[in-house]
């Protein structure tokens, strides 16, 4: 069912040589320093004690069951979005810690953090005080909101900006039920730390080429907000406005897995020569093929939502494996619909290793997926499994040592 893996010995990415110190947490920085991670960059990742309660380092650690004999400060989702980081826990507190730190700094080539800005300034880690200890660091905020609204330092998670960006309208413009309703993934989140990714990586090109540090800004409401917009704009897209706000074909109540006898498949016949073969198998093609509603790809976007209830209509007279039999020669897209449990079994994603069964130190068995970018002369890879909380403070720290010694 899934590959067994080995990790790499060596960073085979095209950031090699990178280092990231990493303040970020849970989803949407974690997500982006370990995209980088996999590219090579040696993400050192700075974790804080728990209060009294206990706990501690990145909440994403203690959120979902563990197995029984695993620890509890690796959960499913820091698993998820953890590898090929080093975890140092420090207690900025105390002035030994702050002291290791910022030594650390001055050995990074970024300075990725998601904390608030006015708690990094009261922590000595704002912008203008890091960049004294490195000059060319590429500092990288990712924030709620952009600091020159009236939102800024206002607390930000997922659901609040899939609220406030627009992505909580976009079912009731589907379905007709008014009431909002959030997407059921955290889309705000990784959204947002492919921005961040993006963003780093850029700096970092730009600092190559001219040798200048920058700090760079990725506010969430920003960027989530520019990725709804870009087919939702629509007919606001013009001034004074041609239609209605989000895209015709994709918010309607119609557009779903369509199904078959035995179960769903996605199907998009998308030009005109695919719909005209896709009516024919139909049997529509003295009918619907000469219907001036359908007859080309303005007036079939209009007429969407008819369009898809006929077509959920036809597809329930054959099996699945018909519809791919008959639609694959001919070009039409169409794919198998999978479940959750049917994606580790997915062909194509078997054929490409997509999956992989690692065997943590500590937790144990666990599935991960390799990087999906193929890079074919600085391939991505995974070379640490995710850590433990405080994992590699002592060899972190003795690695700084060495450095400051060497100099």
């Amino acid at each position: 069912m899934v590959r067994k893996a080995e990790l790499a010995r060596e960073a085979t990415g095209p950031l090699n040589g990178v280092r990231i110190l990493d303040m970020t947490g849970v989803v949407f920085g974690a997500y982006a320093t370990q995209m980088l991670g996999d590219l090579g960059a040696d993400v050192i990742k700075v974790e804080f004690p728990g209060g009294r309660r206990g706990g501690g380092g990145d909440i994403m650690r203690w959120s979902g069951a563990v197995p029984k004999d695993s620890p509890p400060d690796l959960g499913p989702i820091f698993m998820a979005i953890n590898r090929n980081k080093r975890s140092v826990l420090l207690d900025l507190r105390e002035e030994k810690a702050a002291k290791a730190l910022r030594r650390l700094i001055r050995t990074s080539d970024v300075f990725a953090a998601s904390v608030r800005y006015d708690g990094l300034k009261r922590l000595g880690l704002d912008y203008e005080s890091v960049r004294q200890l490195r000059p060319d660091i590429v500092y990288c905020h990712g924030a709620g909101y952009g600091a020159d609204g009236p939102y800024a330092g206002e607390p930000a998670y997922d659901d609040l900006i899939q609220a406030g960006s627009g992505l909580a309208d976009l079912l009731p413009r589907t379905d007709g039920d008014p009431t909002p309703r959030y997407m059921p993934t955290l889309l705000a989140d990784k959204v947002s730390g492919l921005f961040m990714a993006n963003a780093i990586t850029a700096a970092l090109f730009h600092r190559q080429k001219t040798g200048e540090g920058q700090f760079v800004e990725v506010p969430m409401l920003e960027c989530v907000t520019s990725f709804n917009l870009v087919e939702n704009l629509f007919g606001h897209t013009f001034e004074p406005p041609t239609g209605q706000w989000s895209y015709t074909r994709s918010a309607n109540p119609n557009r779903k897995p369509f199904p078959t006898k035995d179960g769903y498949i996605g199907l998009l016949p998308y030009t005109d020569a695919q719909w005209d073969q896709f009516f024919e198998i139909a049997g529509w093609g003295d009918t619907l093929s000469k219907d001036p509603r359908f007859s080309d790809f303005r007036t079939r976007a209009a007429h969407i939502g008819e369009l898809y209830a006929m077509v959920d209509e036809v597809t329930r007279t054959r099996t699945t494996a018909e519809w791919l039999e008959l639609l694959k020669p001919l070009n039409i897209p169409v794919v198998r619909m999978n479940r959750f449990d049917d994606l580790p079994d997915d062909p194509h994603l078997k054929a490409v290793g997509f999956f992989e069964h690692h065997e943590h130190p500590e937790a144990g068995g666990y599935l991960a997926m390799r990087p999906p970018v193929n890079y074919a002369k600085t391939p991505a890879n995974i070379r640490r499994y995710p850590p433990r909380l405080g994992q590699h403070t002592d060899e972190v720290l003795g690695e700084v040592a060495a450095e400051e010694a060497a100099e």
